[in-house]
């Protein structure tokens, strides 16, 4: 394996054999490695809330320029955009990788450990920012087995949603700025860690891990519409020896919060998938006073638009029936958030094979949709896309926390398969007739 890369000198400017190739990007990606978890643990140690990703940005696009390629930042605030335009002409694909982190405070004692204080990459964005560079470099460094152009989107504020519905954000505002334009992708490939899943044909509730080395996947649909509502109930404010002279808003909102419960367990098909979550109540002054408000907060989720849409309806119509059976009123803003990624079944079914190459068919697992929202969805909504989970799990070594948890990290060897995974992929797609 390590004399292969000087075998193939001579033949630097032919398009390899997929396993060929396989073995010469595992090559490079061994040499790679250290650097990859010398970046990994830098972008970990210094994690950027949404919308601030500046020494993010200013590293990957640093990288970038590095190797050589055509690279365009400040889009959508930090988004960096690179080409690399490979070795023979051919289509153009894109490899998405986002890079802002959460509001969360580390918990796991690391070297590596955040040093911004109530800041953590607990959804594993510095692993995909990380694979992101790594594979831009594995290419620079074999342009000659790119038979195409590959752009890289390195996205910022996935974790975020703005304040009002006309503000843009992360994916949604890069494509709006051009980020799938010139050239335009003829496919968008994008992933994201997961140390658990949920396999196809499990029959228990235990969590399945998915470990370093190990991929999974999904056809169609692949996460949620992620939406969110914000509900205010007015009632009218009295003494709590007198209830009957007032409108008690708390009664009302607990009546409320029972019967939108009811839209999933009796009012909609059960075989369409659907959550409805309550998350934040809030309202009343005083323990003797009956509540004149109470506000609502929470989110719904649902693979099919359509369903969504009648789900608002059937939420204003449960709100409106109970509130004025109770004297009250109520306001509902009610906000659509990231569309569900669906993945292109033709594309996924071109890849598997350089996913089952790279790591073994018994490694490569079709998995239940998410009920998560991500908005890769906005790139996959322009071209074709494929949107694949990279195992990052290790119970020997203590690392099978949950994503979004104080706890999580990864498995460094994951860099390895990411690398590999994507590269495959990317040149797969762009050899393929």
């Amino acid at each position: 394996m390590k004399m292969l890369p000087l075998l193939l000198l001579g033949l630097s400017s032919t398009v390899l054999a997929d396993e060929t190739r396989d073995a010469l990007f595992a090559a490079s990606v061994e040499e790679m490695f250290p650097k990859l978890v010398e970046t990994r643990r830098d972008i970990h140690t210094h994690p950027e809330l949404s919308n601030q990703e500046e020494r993010t940005a200013a590293l990957v696009a640093d990288r970038l320029r590095a190797l050589g390629m055509e690279v365009t930042t400040g889009i959508a605030k930090h988004g960096v955009v690179a080409i690399l335009k490979g070795g023979q002409e051919g289509k153009c694909v894109a490899v998405r990788a986002d890079m802002d982190a959460l509001p969360i405070k580390e918990l796991r004692s690391v070297p590596y450990r955040s040093q911004n204080p109530g800041v953590m990459h607990a959804c594993g964005h510095d692993i995909h920012t990380t694979v992101g560079l790594g594979v831009a470099e594995l290419l620079a460094k074999h342009k000659d087995q790119v038979r195409g152009t590959v752009k890289f989107l390195f996205q910022p504020a996935e974790e975020a949603m703005p304040a009002t519905y006309k503000d843009d954000w992360g994916a949604k505002l890069m494509v709006a700025e051009g980020a799938m334009a010139n050239p335009k992708p003829d496919a968008v490939f994008g992933l994201h860690c997961s140390p658990m899943v949920s396999p196809v044909g499990a029959t228990d509730d235990k969590p399945h891990y998915l470990k370093a080395g190990q991929l999974s996947y999904t056809i169609g649909a692949d996460s949620a519409n992620s939406d969110r509502f914000h509900i205010i109930i007015r009632g009218k404010m009295a003494h709590g020896s007198a209830p009957h002279r007032g409108v008690d808003a708390i009664t009302v909102a607990a009546e409320a919060i029972t019967a939108l419960q009811t839209i999933r367990s009796r009012q909609t098909d059960t075989r369409q998938p659907l959550v409805i979550s309550i998350g934040t109540i809030q309202g009343g002054q005083r323990e003797n006073i009956l509540a004149e408000e109470v506000q609502l907060g929470g989110t719904v989720r649902t693979y099919d638009a359509a369903f969504r849409d009648g789900v608002i309806e059937m939420m204003h119509r449960i709100l409106k029936g109970i509130t004025e059976a109770h004297g009250a009123t109520y306001e509902m803003d009610y906000r659509k958030g990231y569309p569900s990624i669906l993945n292109n079944e033709a594309l996924v079914k071109a890849t598997l094979p350089a996913f089952k190459r790279i790591v073994g068919e018994a490694n490569v697992l079709e998995v239940i949709p998410s009920m998560g929202g991500e908005d890769f969805s906005y790139f996959s909504q322009v071209v074709p896309g494929f949107y694949f989970r990279l195992g990052v799990a290790n119970e020997e070594k203590g690392i099978m926390h949950g994503l979004h948890t104080p706890m999580f990290d990864a498995d460094e060897d994951c860099l390895k398969t990411g690398v590999q995974a994507m590269s495959a992929a990317v040149c797969d797609f762009l050899n393929a007739e």
